[in-house]
């Protein structure tokens, strides 16, 4: 049996925290506020209204707070409200995997649905049938695809688009993490190829971008898109405490300084927590 030999060698407590609410200061159409008290996501946290309200005046944002905090939210009130006061206005949604896309089709799919609003939204990606990609081209308001397709099929067949280019108001960019070398400067570079070609087509979308907790979000988005942006990063919602621990492996050869495998430790630490039913 493992025995424990004084592997602890330091802790760090989070407090638990109590949810911060906001105030949003244009309200919603009515079939989006009903939606979202149907779907009991009222009162906003503190970080939702912040966000919502600088992306309703205007500003282009970027939601850096932690996961499971409601980001998604964050951008889909603010884009079906704006698609609901303008019947020809579009957006775009660029996620880094088709599994996350299909994952927050379904967030979307769950307020629109309460909210009774037929807002065309479409998925294109390399799975899309060929047969459909011109009726999607004509008639998604909400399109979710990728930085791929984005620079491999929209952008050099952009005339083929035009129409939703040129009613393009907002583009979500979810998991805006950094990426290095070639493939980051890529991204980078399609972002500022999709605001030229809108600007040609005569639109000017906002951003908003979502990420993990990262030390200069405002500065990151910027490298990204090469527009300002304000930074959302107080997190309100409710936080139920959180234990960091250091575990040092036990010697098991004190002459080479030989340590217990740190696989065979969380094996163990891993078993132990699971059969005491902890977190």
């Amino acid at each position: 049996a493992t025995v424990y030999q004084g592997q602890i060698v330091h802790r760090e407590s989070i407090p638990a925290r109590e949810a911060q609410y906001g105030q949003l200061e244009k309200t919603l159409p009515a079939s989006l506020q009903n939606a979202v008290e149907a779907l009991q996501l009222y009162p906003l946290y503190g970080h939702q209204t912040e966000a919502i309200n600088a992306s309703l005046s205007g500003k282009n944002i970027i939601i850096s707070t932690p996961a499971a905090s409601g980001k998604t939210l964050c951008y889909n009130l603010a884009v079906t409200s704006c698609l609901l006061e303008q019947k020809n206005n579009r957006a775009l949604y660029l996620f880094p995997t088709k599994a996350l896309a299909q994952d927050q089709l379904k967030n979307l799919d769950d307020l629109t649905s309460a909210a009774r609003l037929k807002v065309k939204r479409n998925t294109f990606d390399g799975d899309t049938p060929w047969a459909q990609r011109a009726e999607i081209r004509r008639s998604a308001r909400i399109l979710f695809t990728n930085p791929d397709m984005l620079q491999l099929a929209i952008l050099p067949n952009h005339r083929s688009w035009m129409i939703f280019l040129s009613q393009l108001k907002y583009v979500v960019i979810d998991e805006a993490h950094a990426y290095r070398g070639v493939f980051g400067s890529h991204v980078a570079n399609a972002i500022r190829r999709l605001r030229r070609i809108c600007a040609r087509y005569g639109s000017n979308p906002q951003f908003i971008c979502c990420s993990a907790t990262i030390a200069n979000p405002a500065e990151h988005a910027t490298n990204l898109t090469g527009l300002p942006f304000n930074a959302v990063v107080e997190d309100g919602a409710a936080f139920g405490g959180k234990e960091f621990v250091f575990w040092n492996p036990p010697l098991i050869d004190e002459a080479k300084s030989a340590r217990r495998s740190s696989s065979s430790e969380t094996t163990y630490l891993l078993t132990e927590l699971v059969s005491k039913g902890i977190r």
